[in-house]
């Protein structure tokens, strides 16, 4: 079958969807990242590393604790919620 045949027939559409989906879910969750999550995020790739989404939370929030804690100022939630 051609790539034609395949569109006019629905061919292929289950792909289409889950990768709509999957995109959809990818920009979901980079639309919710606050700027400390996508400065580490962007460390990692240049380090190379590969951390779960978790564990980054868990790096980023005690970051943030970290700093209230020794400057007594709150972090705005559009830097570190």
């Amino acid at each position: 079958m051609s790539s034609v045949d395949d569109f006019n027939t629905g061919a292929g559409n289950d792909l289409n969807v889950n990768a709509y989906q999957q995109q959809q879910g990818s920009n979901a969750q980079q639309q919710s990242e606050d700027y400390g999550d996508k400065g580490l995020d962007m460390l990692e790739k240049k380090e190379g590393m590969n951390l779960s989404r978790s564990t980054n939370e868990k790096i980023t929030d005690t970051a943030r604790e970290g700093f209230e804690k020794v400057t007594g100022k709150e972090v705005p939630s559009k830097w570190s919620n």
